[in-house]
């Protein structure tokens, strides 16, 4: 009973997680662009580019591992998983973010994220991601889907690779089209809206990834 009581006293509203919910409740999808510091950004830009320098990027492929297919005509990232135990300082300060949100989201929302799984993206010119769900046939744990944007400052729209997410407002299907500013975060319900990126005109950074249950 008094560990409860020092449980909720210890407890402190944060904003930006309460419009995520908020957003989520009222649209399934929530753009927030202040969810990392500028310096963060900064950062986890440098340590992808780095990275992709040394040639520890692979082509993305379709499915999860059990049905892995490389097809460029649905997709044409490059990834690298990132593995928060050998995490350098730039992916260590995100991962301190993401597991507060985690805790965050499980506290408030009783959600029962237990599992997270994140990659760089890096999307050469030309390419894109077709139209698809975040889930598997074989593997519906992932709940939220999480994009940041790592581009740099002076990203133009013209320059492409917009996330589309699709969702329905009042019985029609309607296109919801984000732009991969630096420092923009799309969270949404893996399991419910199909999106797809479209065509780049110049590389396009980001880090992808989930929030699963089990």
């Amino acid at each position: 009973m008094v560990e409860e009581l020092f449980e909720q006293l210890d407890f402190v509203e944060n904003p930006c997680y309460e419009k995520v919910i908020s957003d989520l409740l009222a649209q399934q999808y929530s753009v927030v662009d202040d969810f990392f510091t500028t310096e963060q950004i900064v950062a986890l830009r440098n340590s992808l580019l780095h990275k992709h320098e040394e040639d520890a990027f692979k082509k993305a492929a379709i499915g999860n591992k059990v049905n892995e297919n490389i097809l460029k005509s649905v997709r044409g990232d490059f990834i690298l998983w990132l593995n928060e135990a050998e995490a350098n300082l730039a992916e260590t300060s995100f991962f301190e973010k993401v597991n507060d949100f985690i805790q965050y989201m499980n506290r408030t929302c009783f959600m029962g994220i237990l599992h997270k799984e994140f990659h760089y993206a890096l999307y050469p010119e030309g390419t894109f991601y077709k139209r698809h769900l975040d889930t598997f046939q074989n593997d519906d744990r992932r709940k939220l889907s999480i994009v940041c944007y790592l581009n740099e400052e002076d990203w133009q729209p013209e320059y492409g690779g917009e996330l589309v997410i699709y969702t329905e407002e009042n019985g029609a299907e309607v296109e919801k089209v984000f732009y991969p500013f630096p420092g923009r975060v799309v969270i949404f319900e893996s399991q419910i809206l199909e999106h797809e990126v479209k065509p780049v005109k110049q590389p396009r950074l980001s880090i992808t990834g989930w929030l699963k249950t089990r």
